[in-house]
């Protein structure tokens, strides 16, 4: 007796039921109860609960009869709810909201290993479950692989499959739930297919002939930078190392090109003796600029080896 995820099946020998959440054989598989542990059952030992809500018998009639006109090209997702009456157990359907029929199919890879876990039709306007997991489990979920055919009787060009992959984390379901109004429930909304861009011929004409915006006006440095981090951070004890560096390195960048843009003798940098990393950095970059004519240290016996004279051509 060949079992699907997602059934809802009870024990043979004991006052026990749940989902079939695994497919671990041809002859077990793995059932999440009301403990929401999933543990490995023979499939013998199972008999299905007929009369129990069951998704996978939940297709809508193919409303491919709309005129192309109104051919929706657009809109497929993956959704993802809890169920009912276990909240632990979440149910992933595939929803399409185009007028297109869709034959998907969905492998699972575990670690390099690949399961087959559906292939079906989805038509029109319709959804249908493709699979059941326990978030219990959520750290040893497959990821998912999706190969999706679009078909229709009415005239339309021949697109491409869609190939989408995905390997949920919690974090994909630490947001709010929003309404997914094909299943009548809150959960989950991944979509597949990219929306059509719309291109807007105005804004492109617009733009080629909107005047070109006047430079930004570059504030006049004054003739000492003082570079030492408790200065240009308020927040510096909370900083390492290499981020008081790059801080440093971006003001001794703005302060020189000011000093190039305002046409400035010569301009000083105060990075202090320390350990000599940010005195390097700023010599490395002074030393190959075109319009350094030369650098030296600064008034040592006001600054000491802690400065550096840039003078420009």
């Amino acid at each position: 007796m060949k079992y699907q995820l997602g059934e809802f099946v009870r024990f043979v020998d004991e006052n026990r039921e749940g989902f079939i959440t695994k497919i671990i054989s041809d002859e077990m598989v793995g059932v999440t109860g009301d403990d929401d542990f999933e543990i490995p059952v023979m499939v013998n030992n199972l008999t299905r609960v007929h009369g129990h809500d069951n998704y996978n018998n939940n297709l809508k009639e193919d409303a491919s009869q709309n005129s192309v006109s109104n051919f929706i090209e657009k809109g497929v997702f993956v959704g993802v709810i809890a169920d009912k009456n276990k909240g632990s157990v979440v149910h992933f359907h595939l929803i399409n909201e185009t007028s297109y029929q869709l034959l998907t199919s969905l492998k699972m890879n575990l670690k390099g290993a690949f399961k087959g876990a559906f292939i079906g039709e989805v038509k029109p306007q319709s959804e249908i479950k493709v699979y059941s997991a326990s978030l219990a489990e959520m750290d040893s979920w497959p990821e998912f692989h999706f190969q999706t055919l679009f078909y229709t009787a009415k005239d339309k060009p021949v697109i491409k499959p869609l190939v989408f992959d995905i390997k949920f984390r919690a974090k994909d379901f630490s947001g709010s739930k929003t309404q997914i109004p094909i299943l009548k429930e809150q959960g989950w909304l991944i979509r597949m297919d990219e929306p059509e861009l719309v291109i807007d011929a105005e804004k492109i004409k617009e733009s080629f002939f909107k005047p070109t915006e006047e430079k930004k006006q570059v504030d006049k440095p004054a003739k000492e930078i003082d570079l030492h981090i408790e200065k240009l951070r308020d927040d510096h004890d909370f900083l390492n190392k290499h981020e008081m560096l790059e801080i440093q390195l971006a003001q001794f960048h703005k302060n020189l090109e000011a000093a190039i843009v305002h046409k400035f003798e010569k301009i000083v940098f105060i990075h202090g003796a320390g350990n000599g990393t940010l005195q390097h950095e700023i010599h490395k970059v002074v030393s190959k600029h075109s319009s350094v004519k030369t650098y030296m240290d600064a008034q040592k016996e006001k600054f000491g080896y802690g400065a550096t004279e840039v003078i420009f051509k």
